[in-house]
């Protein structure tokens, strides 16, 4: 749990470090050199264009659109993600007896410890870092995709419903509801282990706060993206985890 913890943080790192390159700030054309640029951002920027020429130039729904595709087509890699979460989860309590049982930190006996954890995955055929592939290979198109928004000029010159898409939300409504919708992903995410583990409670309400503070700093295409992005990841989650939420949720009125 505290290695995915300092995953998370790590990523959220990237992300930070990658938001606040300079890059961030130029234009995407053909033009723009480096492989970044030009196999994913460029490409992505094209996909929104096209969307949004298909849509009577209206890069809103655009963007709607493409964060719906990208969420789809990365939706095999979620569900790996999930379902080996789920398994490591499932074997904590026989975890937690392991480390009862090799408590003293000598050597020989850390190395035991590793020994019979590492039998306990091959007996339930858990992958400790299975988990962690599919975040891995996802980020970079998010990044890109984030990265496509904040440079892809056209967007910037068009407005959507109540914003300009270039501009903050004047009434902060979008980077409320991104927030929002972070928590109630997250706490879906999290059924059942957020009371078992302090440090995924804490994650429960950094997130959030975190999405607040980067969606009113941005331009409100950005925030429009997470919303979406969340609301998908809302309904994915409700299908993929609906026992485990159903339990979770009856567990907690018998407490």
């Amino acid at each position: 749990m505290k290695r995915r913890l300092l995953l998370i943080l790590g990523l959220v790192g990237v992300l930070t470090l990658l938001s606040g390159c300079t890059e961030v700030n130029e234009p995407i054309t053909s033009e723009s050199e480096g492989f970044w640029n030009s196999y994913i951002v460029y490409p992505l920027s094209q996909v929104i264009t096209y969307f949004a020429e298909i849509t009577g130039n209206n890069y809103g729904i655009a963007i709607v659109l493409v964060t719906i595709i990208i969420r789809l087509a990365i939706l095999p890699l979620m569900i790996k993600q999930m379902r080996s979460s789920k398994a490591m989860q499932a074997i904590q309590p026989e975890m937690q007896k392991l480390r009862e049982k090799y408590s003293s930190k000598d050597q020989q006996t850390q190395q035991k410890l590793q020994q019979e954890t590492m039998a306990l995955f091959q007996k339930h055929g858990v992958n400790p870092l299975a988990g962690c592939f599919p975040l891995i290979i996802q980020m970079p198109i998010l990044i890109g995709f984030y990265h496509a928004i904040m440079r892809t000029r056209e967007i910037a010159e068009h407005n959507f419903l109540w914003f300009d898409l270039g501009e903050k939300d004047p009434y902060f409504i979008l980077p409320l509801i991104a927030g929002l919708t972070t928590f109630i992903q997250q706490k879906m995410m999290m059924a059942g282990q957020a009371n078992q583990n302090p440090q995924m409670a804490m994650m429960l309400w950094i997130m959030p706060i975190m999405i607040i503070v980067f969606a009113i700093s941005f331009p409100a295409a950005l925030s429009l993206y997470w919303v979406v992005g969340n609301l998908f990841m809302i309904v994915q989650t409700y299908f993929i985890k609906g026992p485990d939420l159903k339990e979770s949720k009856d567990g907690g009125r018998k407490k």
